[in-house]
């Protein structure tokens, strides 16, 4: 069973979920999310040492065009999206091995790592890159899932902001490791591509060893519902699940991969390729700063102002791309805009979708949010390189900032009650 505060009792509530009796002072961090922060930990050390040198590895390394490269990128991020919907069901189907199916998810991507070591073109980097990626869409959804089943509702922003702080410090080692591995080897990318599978290895050993693993007693939670795929999609009829999917769905589609903001930044401030690893650990360092304080701030707030409000500062991101200053602060700031709008929406999102799907279709539900967000994304990473192939990176950019201006006006005037303090 899922358990928010060993040292508190509490009762069931009527969606499955956790709440503390009254009186009891707020309940602690559950142990389940502690433990999954640790994996998440793990694992993002060894693919943010990929994912640093990716880019410079494609485009500089193997002489792929933005277009290649916006194709790949949209693989690494979009691919996933086929099999979220698999990998909820698998999880909710099974009577909640929610463990299971996301280890099976870590250890398809840690085998992935070392095949990066033989594959030198596009076809095969591509199918690397979507396996990879087919191991997070597997595990993506049972993960939240477990975190938003054992974790009160009035704080759930709060629980995921821990662990996409936890989750973010490995993002944030991840480039610095990769940097000082292409600093002190000659063959730099094997040697970063063989490290980033050890460390993956160990990511599902911890799971294994420290994930509680049991299966959800009690009541389903669910008003009757059956854990089937069509109960899942029948999950859009909610009014509140539909409106947060859609705007999840339009505001992926004018969010540029963070590949292409690093390598925007590159092209505007000459960074050496040598240094070029380290652009992530900007992104990083401010989502692991603000991850904890935004989802505490979504509890009491509303999610939904936070949501709107991390776009809002990634606009200001690329505005400040597209803007001729070329100052010594602007890396800093844009990157520090970049990462706090990942700590206002990527938890901020999951602990609002929680909201409006009952406990037995909870991965399987969230999986419904993460499908339509990362196909989304994987259209704009399409898009994005094509645009920039044919009519340049700033042209590219600035439909960027028109499509996202409108899609953020739209999502504006929706406010779904999942989203709104209790």
């Amino acid at each position: 069973m899922y358990v928010a505060d060993s040292r508190a009792s509490a009762r069931a509530s009527a969606d499955g979920a956790v709440r503390p009796e009254a009186g009891r002072r707020r309940a602690a961090i559950a142990p389940t999310v502690l433990a999954l922060g640790t994996v998440s930990l793990v694992t993002d050390v060894s693919s943010e040492m990929v994912t640093a040198v990716l880019p410079l590895y494609l485009v500089t390394g193997l002489g792929l065009s933005p277009l290649g490269f916006g194709l790949l990128d949209g693989v690494y991020n979009g691919f996933s999206a086929l099999v979220r919907l698999v990998g909820g069901h698998l999880a909710d189907r099974g009577g909640g091995r929610h463990k299971w199916v996301a280890g099976l998810g870590y250890g398809v991507s840690a085998l992935c790592k070392p095949l990066l070591l033989v594959a030198h073109s596009l076809t095969p980097i591509g199918l690397v890159l979507a396996a990879d990626r087919t191991g997070k869409g597997l595990r993506t959804a049972p993960r939240d899932a477990l975190i938003s089943l054992s974790s009160t509702p009035e704080g759930r922003g709060r629980a995921f902001g821990v662990h996409r702080a936890m989750d973010t410090a490995g993002a944030l080692f991840g480039p610095l490791v990769a940097f000082l591995i292409l600093r002190a080897t000659v063959d730099g990318y094997d040697a970063v591509f063989t490290v980033s599978f050890c460390v993956a290895v160990f990511g599902v050993l911890v799971l294994v060893l420290f994930v509680p693993g049991g299966r959800r007693q009690g009541g389903d939670g669910g008003g009757g519902e059956r854990p089937t795929l069509r109960a899942a999609v029948g999950l859009l009829r909610r009014r509140d699940l539909s409106r947060i999917t859609v705007c999840a769905l339009l505001l992926g589609l004018a969010t540029v991969s963070d590949s292409f903001v690093y390598l925007l930044l590159q092209r505007r401030l000459g960074v050496p390729d040598r240094w070029f690893a380290l652009l992530p650990l900007g992104t990083a360092a401010a989502f692991l700063l603000l991850a904890v304080p935004l989802g505490r701030l979504a509890d009491r707030v509303g999610r939904w102002a936070v949501f709107l409000g991390g776009h809002a500062a990634l606009l200001l991101a690329y505005a400040l791309l597209l803007t001729s200053w070329h100052g010594t602060p602007l890396p800093y700031v844009v990157l520090a805009l970049h990462g706090g709008f990942y700590a206002a929406t990527d938890g901020v999102l999951m602990a609002a979708a929680s909201e409006g799907v009952p406990a037995v279709l909870r991965s399987s539900g969230l999986a419904v949010v993460q499908t339509g967000q990362a196909l989304a994304r994987f259209a704009c990473s399409l898009l994005f390189g094509a645009a920039w192939t044919v009519w340049g990176d700033r042209a590219a950019l600035a439909g960027a900032v028109v499509a996202l201006a409108f899609c953020a006006a739209f999502s504006l005037t929706l406010r779904p009650k999942g989203t709104v303090p209790a």
